[in-house]
């Protein structure tokens, strides 16, 4: 058995799919859930997701050998620092931040430097439900899971957690922080930044019960990750503003040149934007270029 107690902080659709999956795997002894809300906790222990449940993350992190963080960005550095002082031995930490700069920043400054097994994730899934009642074991099978290991991860807790991701379902690759932080900025924050101002807007109009009245599927599929966790999302442009913005500038001089080819009438170029994006999607979104990946601190190799 791979795991003998993993602790979940914070047991939602993202920790607790993993607690389902390692439970279907066979490859998990003991689950113990942390969190506030003691309802949520109690629909996870009766769902059979968590064996056990504990609100105090000292408490919850004591004799596991896997811990995994599943909360806010914005709750990171006090989560690590409630575990001082209460982990084993052999405990591996791993989270699933969206945001990897933030994260190690908050790591930093609970345990004063950054941990030998401490292997900063992020789990490229999830759906516009929130809360244990939307977890499911499939969430992450063949999708995929960035690591983002420094220098001070060790090989030994690099490899726990790889074993971990792959026993469900998922594919791995390793980036630089950097990296990391720009491409989600690009393919995840400004998506959801999108759909957000998209509906607000239509909101403030007068016409507003008439516009979503008659909302057809673009509309609906567009804006579905719209329906995602607020405060969540708030925490993620704080933690990555510096990528976001970055990508913003870019998108928004786009969109401007967009504008203005259609006040223009400018057939020509609307169908150049078209074809090169549906070109770009085609390509790229669809799995051409989708591979599995080796990892190592020293880069990202093809398996």
């Amino acid at each position: 058995m791979l795991i003998r107690r993993l602790a979940v902080i914070g047991v939602g659709l993202i920790g607790g799919s993993l607690a389902r999956a390692l439970h279907r795997a066979g490859e998990v002894g003991e689950v113990v859930g942390c969190g506030r809300g003691k309802a949520n906790l109690e629909k996870a222990l009766e769902l059979g997701v968590i064996n056990r449940y504990r609100h105090d993350v000292g408490e919850a992190v004591e004799g596991a050998d896997m811990i995994f963080v599943a909360v806010p960005l914005g709750a990171m550095a006090s989560t690590f620092a409630a575990m001082r002082g209460h982990l084993a031995e052999d405990a591996v930490i791993t989270d699933g931040g969206s945001a990897k700069a933030s994260v190690i920043a908050d790591a930093i400054e609970a345990f004063g430097e950054l941990p030998a097994n401490f292997v900063p994730g992020h789990p490229i899934a999830g759906t516009e439900n929130s809360g244990v009642e939307a977890s499911f074991p499939e969430l992450y099978s063949n999708r995929r899971i960035i690591l983002t290991p420094t220098e001070a991860t060790s090989d030994a807790a690099l490899a726990k957690v790889k074993k971990m991701w792959r026993l469900c379902g998922a594919r791995i690759t390793a980036m630089s922080v950097e990296h990391h932080d720009e491409v989600l900025a690009a393919t995840s924050h400004l998506p959801h930044m999108l759909a957000f101002s998209l509906v607000d807007t239509l909101a403030g109009m007068k016409e507003n019960e008439e516009i979503f009245r008659y909302a057809a599927g673009g509309f609906r599929d567009f804006t579905r990750i719209a329906s995602s966790n607020p405060v969540m999302w708030r925490d993620i442009c704080i933690a990555n503003r510096g990528a976001l913005g970055e990508v913003f500038r870019q998108f928004s001089e786009n969109l401007s040149a967009l504008a203005d080819a259609i006040e223009r009438g400018d057939g020509d170029r609307l169908l150049a934007t078209f074809e090169r994006a549906k070109a770009a999607r085609d390509r790229y979104v669809d799995g051409v270029l989708d591979s599995p990946v080796k990892i190592s601190h020293r880069g990202v190799f093809r398996e």
